[in-house]
């Protein structure tokens, strides 16, 4: 996917260099190759470490060359998002090598290459190209951090742009000419030939108003759009920058939306637009949880070509049939769909519906296209109805996931240091740590604000508490570590660790909300809270209250005063099912040992299980739209794993194989700042930090993607429960 090429368009041609997406046989890496007149060895060619596989959102990429640089490194400098990648393969540019490609007088291109015979075309899109000519700049030139969501976001460039220089905006649409679509912004007249651009109104439009910053437009809104994802899909080809799929699987294969909507929401309604240029095919909705290749089409609602409805892969009869050329019109909301044919309604397909779904189409086989907005409309969406971008998502309540949860990189010293979580100018006080050492193997060690200082709990482990670990106090912005030679967990000199912490907020409080009185901090906003008890001598399903208002998604529990198991509930799981953190065991199912959770309690089954006048910690969670997600996914033992939406860019996931033995995985994104997802921590063991083959992840602007065949993330038909907390909600994140 070539963004920028020089030289005559061939490879062969020692002149050629470009600037672009390359596979390397596994997925797009960025790459700058320029021959400076010679072998490709003097003008260097680098290919950086980031995979590119979000089709979710935008990447902002800035690509910075000034060959007199003394430090060869620093001759070609790639910034991700404001970031810059100094991880990298390839052979850097002589010093002072002339690098003069664009401006020598040969054709250029933007978005195709002749590399190997061609013409490669890139299926990307582009929105706002610079060319600085003569500098070399940084990222503060073009962009800046948003103080409020801690997202790199675009800012106007104000400086020069050098003889050669130019700026594309796209933004003059009413003709496809070098002094419209293709017009040069930047007071130097270098425009641009469109070559094959169409700004036809169709499913061949396109001059798409996508952006990678959402915003009001006293219309419809702007920001980044649904599109069909290409990593939630299994056949076929989807291409035209995501809204178009070709196919000629069997039937029962789907291809879904990168976006997700509360169906029940009266206030937030969509619309979008879907046309069948050849083919037969099924267009609808689809639940979460609902994978591609589902031939039942679970949980699914939609409208066939013979006019029929579906629920999954149950017809009935409904409206009109369509053919090639109809335009369908979907607009879902208020518990509600309804298909358009050419602007006609067919009625309201099904109502009463809750829960969240995804654009999808199943198909036969054929070419489909779909219009979320970024187009104009074929028609006028219904009074109300507003298009799938990230400005008519709902405004999360947490617009930062920093403010509530962090994985913090630190070395230790061998003394006494403050550990800092601050990231882009935000920080919080912990009430949870959880610290392990990534370099060497060690003990989990988990310290609360409720427990107090110096009290560590090990996922890894049985053991009791211990009342002298290292963590001597929670601060504004982290907390303090103290070396104990008798411990040498938490803050070994030069060894490498990474602390997790969440924020519960406020102070601790005696909740009396259950049949047994809890000391309780809660954090209500975020859905975390800490609870310490004690048992009575005898009991059968008493009750605790956990403070959090809602009911919880999730709780992890250990005894204090005794040895004994974490026995884990998530919201996948029956009411009395339950794992241990500290096994690789399978999911079992007791009434006497989880039996129960409302908004204000949760139910722990019977003496015998828990213990009588036995002291525990509770771990609670609630989830958060935007900024938690606990749920689960069913493995498929294939590389090209399951796709899981949690409406976020993720900071943290721990998954754990319920249906079969298999370790707690645990991974962050600061321990892996690039994709793939492969640096992990199991938290059942005490092991150092690992890579393997068979488990790794994409971490997306919307959720994350499993690549790997391992039984402990990706097991064949296995149910998979998973924990993870956000960077950022979707509504605002950019790709990764």
């Amino acid at each position: 996917m070539t963004l920028l090429n020089g030289g005559n368009g061939t490879q062969v041609n020692a002149s050629n260099s470009f600037i672009q997406l390359r596979s390397d046989g596994t997925a797009l890496k960025l790459q700058i190759l320029c021959n400076g007149g010679g072998a490709a060895t003097v003008g260097g060619y680098r290919t950086f470490a980031p995979y590119f596989r979000d089709n979710s959102a935008w990447y902002h990429i800035i690509l910075a060359a000034d060959t007199t640089q003394a430090t060869a490194a620093n001759r070609y400098r790639a910034y991700i998002n404001g970031v810059e990648i100094t991880s990298y393969t390839g052979v850097d540019p002589n010093q002072n090598v002339s690098i003069t490609w664009l401006n020598t007088a040969v054709e250029h291109l933007i978005g195709k290459n002749n590399e190997g015979g061609g013409p490669v075309y890139s299926d990307t899109h582009i929105t706002e190209m610079y060319w600085i000519d003569g500098q070399q700049l940084t990222p503060s030139s073009f962009g800046q951090t948003n103080s409020q969501t801690g997202v790199w976001q675009p800012i106007k460039y104000t400086g020069t742009y050098g003889t050669n220089g130019f700026y594309l905006n796209f933004s003059d649409n009413s003709n496809n000419t070098a002094t419209t679509i293709g017009k040069d912004y930047s007071g130097n007249g270098n425009n641009w030939t469109p070559n094959n651009i169409s700004v036809t109104a169709g499913v061949t439009y396109d001059s798409m108003i996508d952006v990678p910053t959402p915003y009001a437009d006293g219309g419809n809104g702007r920001g980044n759009y649904c599109v069909l994802n290409p990593l939630d899909f299994n056949s076929g080809t989807v291409s035209n920058g995501n809204l178009q799929w070709v196919t000629s699987a069997a039937v029962g294969n789907g291809c879904f939306g990168t976006f997700a909507f509360d169906i029940a929401d009266s206030t937030n309604k969509y619309y979008w637009e879907m046309t069948l240029t050849s083919g037969d095919v099924v267009f609808g909705i689809v639940p979460l949880t609902t994978l591609p290749s589902n031939t039942s089409r679970t949980g699914s609602y939609s409208y066939y070509t013979n006019g029929n409805k579906y629920s999954g892969t149950t017809p009935s009869a409904y409206g009109a049939s369509f053919t090639s050329g109809d335009v369908i019109g979907v607009a879902v909301g208020n518990g509600i769909i309804t298909f358009y044919k050419n602007n006609v309604s067919q009625g309201s397909a099904f109502t009463g519906l809750t829960g969240f779904f995804k654009p999808a189409i199943w198909e036969v086989s054929g070419t489909f296209n779909a219009n979320f907005g970024q187009r104009p409309f074929s028609y006028t969406p219904p009074t109300g109805f507003v298009a799938l971008n990230t400005q008519n998502l709902p405004t999360p309540t947490i617009s930062n996931g920093a403010n509530y949860m962090a994985a913090t990189l630190y070395t230790g010293n061998g003394g006494t240091q403050s550990i800092t979580n601050t990231v882009n100018g935000i920080s919080f006080q912990p009430d949870l740590v959880w610290n392990k050492a990534r370099s060497t193997a060690t003990a989990h060690n988990l310290t609360d604000s409720v427990r107090g200082v110096q009290k560590s709990l090990f996922s890894n482990s049985t053991a009791a508490e211990l009342a002298s670990c290292e963590l001597t106090a929670f601060n504004s912005n982290g907390y303090t570590l103290v070396r104990d030679a008798a411990r040498a967990e938490q803050n070994e000199n030069t060894v490498t660790y990474v602390g997790w912490q969440w924020n519960a907020g406020g102070s601790t409080v005696t909740n009396t909300s259950g049949s047994i009185s809890a000391q309780v901090r809660a954090n209500a906003t975020a859905g975390f809270s800490v609870v310490t008890y004690t048992t009575p001598a005898s009991f059968t399903n008493a009750t605790v209250g956990h403070g959090l208002g809602a009911t919880p998604a999730m709780l992890i529990v250990k005894s204090r005063g005794a040895v004994g198991s974490w026995p884990v509930w998530q919201k996948s799981l029956n009411s009395t099912d339950y794992l241990l953190l500290n096994t690789t065991d399978a999911k079992a199912t007791s009434a006497n040992m989880f039996n129960g959770t409302s908004s204000t309690t949760f139910t722990i089954g019977t003496s015998g299980n828990w213990g009588g006048n036995t002291t525990f910690v509770a771990y609670c969670f609630a989830e958060v739209a935007g900024y938690s997600k606990f749920g689960s996914y069913t493995g498929n033992a294939s590389t090209d794993g399951p796709f899981v939406y949690l409406g976020f860019r993720p900071r943290w996931l721990m998954v754990k194989n319920s249906s079969a033995v298999g370790s707690w995985i645990v991974d962050d994104s600061s321990t892996n700042p690039y994709n793939e997802v492969g640096n992990l921590i199991n938290a059942n063991t005490s092991g150092a930090e690992f890579t393997t083959s068979d488990i790794k992840f994409d971490y997306l602007s919307n959720g994350f993607k499993v690549r790997q065949v391992n039984s402990a993330v990706n097991g064949s038909g296995n149910t998979l429960i998973f924990m993870a907390f956000a960077e950022n909600p979707f509504k605002y994140s950019l790709a990764r």
